[in-house]
């Protein structure tokens, strides 16, 4: 109702006045961001517990908010170094931007037009299954790279630079691209977004294709032969991604 807007009108206006004398700008950035994402995630964590055709976007606005909360987090305890506002990827690229907004608007308009469509529990709950699955594997990727992941590929090779091979690296080359992979498929399947289901598919494996075979090559001018040996006993992880191809 009426006041009900008001009232979280008032709380996030309260709020951010609070943060602001708090936090110096640059502070204030970093607290705003967390803020507005944990708002997020609250919201979804009511959303999903209400009995209407709404409760899945629930799953799906904490999923997000919740990626992008740790992202930041866990970059900040591994490689404060390379630590930025960037680090949240909320302005990850303008594709990112019209995808998530394209998702959002199929959900919306089907849930007008064919509510029963996004009831299918079973399909979103597989979803939701694909969504922690990548979550933790890309999380776990991090804090086994440590101060060696970057959310930008690297060019030049830094003293502290090297080659982990353990771990999840053990199953796969690229874990965390693996991780973001199926999360960002499971997050329209848990939705039940079938065009976007499609283009996510579509458009993520392309995108990682490309960045799987850059930043090969990058490691591959870094460690040589070292790398050639690791990239011949472990996959990728991505279907029907190879990496970059090696003339011999």
């Amino acid at each position: 109702g009426l006041q009900g807007r008001t009232g979280l009108a008032l709380y996030v206006a309260g709020l951010n006045a609070l943060l602001l004398l708090l936090y110096r700008p640059p502070r204030y950035q970093i607290a705003i961001r967390a803020c507005f994402l944990g708002f997020v995630f609250g919201c979804g964590v009511l959303l999903s517990f209400s009995h209407s055709s709404w409760n899945h976007f629930g799953w799906y606005m904490c999923s997000l908010s919740l990626f992008h909360f740790s992202e930041y987090l866990v970059t900040a305890v591994n490689n404060p170094k390379s630590l930025s506002l960037d680090s949240f990827l909320l302005n990850h690229s303008l594709e990112y931007t019209v995808a998530a907004l394209s998702s959002w608007i199929e959900f919306t308009l089907e849930n007008i037009f064919w509510p029963e469509l996004k009831q299918v529990t079973w399909l979103s709950a597989m979803g939701l299954l694909m969504v922690v699955f990548g979550e933790c594997l890309r999380k776990a990727a991090m804090f086994t790279a440590g101060s060696n992941f970057n959310h930008v590929v690297q060019n030049e090779k830094s003293e502290t630079h090297t080659l982990v091979t353990s771990g999840v690296y053990a199953w796969f080359r690229h874990p965390s691209y693996v991780g973001w992979f199926y999360w960002s498929i499971g997050t329209q399947v848990m939705l039940c977004n079938p065009i976007c289901g499609i283009g996510y598919a579509l458009t993520v494996w392309r995108f990682f294709r490309d960045r799987t075979e850059e930043e090969e090559i990058s490691l591959i001018h870094f460690f040589g032969e070292e790398y050639l040996e690791y990239k011949k006993r472990v996959p990728t992880g991505l279907p029907f991604i190879k990496g970059v191809k090696v003339e011999l």
